[in-house]
C-alpha cells in the first residue's frame, strides 16, 4: 500500500536511466523499485547544484536510510524522520509560542513553514540551531552535498 504522495517524487534522467528520488522513506524506494522494475541506488547532488550523480559514499542502501547531507564536520543536519528531530523541533515550537517578541531564527522558522511542512530539515552548526530548510534548499547550502535513496531504472 503506497502511503506517499508520488507527485512530490522527482524525476532525472541520467546515462540512459531515469533516475526517481524524493522517497519519505528507504522502505517506500523498495516499493517503489518492485513496482516500476526499477534498482535501489543512492543518488548524490554534490557540486552544489540540482545535477544528480549514482555513488555508494554515503552508504545510504546498507545503512537503510533515505537522506544525508555534509556539509563539513561542524554542521549536522536533521531530517524530520531522524530519531532526534521531534526533541529540536518541539523546543523550536516551544521557542516560538513562548516569545513575546520574535528572534530572528524564529521569524525564519515561521517563514519558511509553508515551504517545509512536509520534509523539515533542521541545521545545526556547532551543535547549536542556525536554520530550518528543506531537502531540495539543502542542495544549495554551505557547498553541502546531499544524499537521496532512489530508484533507477531503463529508459
Amino acid at each position: 500500500m503506497e502511503t506517499y504522495n508520488q507527485k512530490k517524487l522527482s524525476k532525472y534522467r541520467l546515462a540512459g536511466l531515469e533516475i526517481t528520488v524524493g522517497f519519505p522513506r528507504y522502505r517506500d524506494a523498495e516499493s517503489y523499485a518492485v513496482s516500476q522494475g526499477g534498482e535501489v541506488v543512492e543518488v548524490g547532488f554534490l557540486d552544489g547544484n540540482d545535477n544528480p550523480e549514482i555513488t555508494n559514499e554515503a552508504g545510504l542502501i546498507e545503512k537503510k536510510l533515505h537522506f544525508y547531507a555534509d556539509a563539513g564536520p561542524e554542521y549536522k543536519f536533521i531530517h524530520s524522520s531522524d530519531p532526534g528531530f521531534r526533541r529540536y523541533a518541539d523546543d523550536l515550537q516551544r521557542l516560538k509560542s513562548s516569545a513575546d517578541r520574535m528572534s530572528f531564527e524564529e521569524k525564519y522558522i515561521t517563514n519558511a513553514e509553508l515551504e517545509i511542512s512536509e520534509d523539515p530539515i533542521i541545521v545545526l552548526r556547532d551543535n547549536r540551531f542556525e536554520s530550518v530548510t528543506s531537502r531540495e534548499r539543502a542542495k544549495y547550502l554551505k557547498h553541502t552535498k546531499v544524499y537521496e535513496i532512489g530508484v533507477a531504472r531503463k529508459i
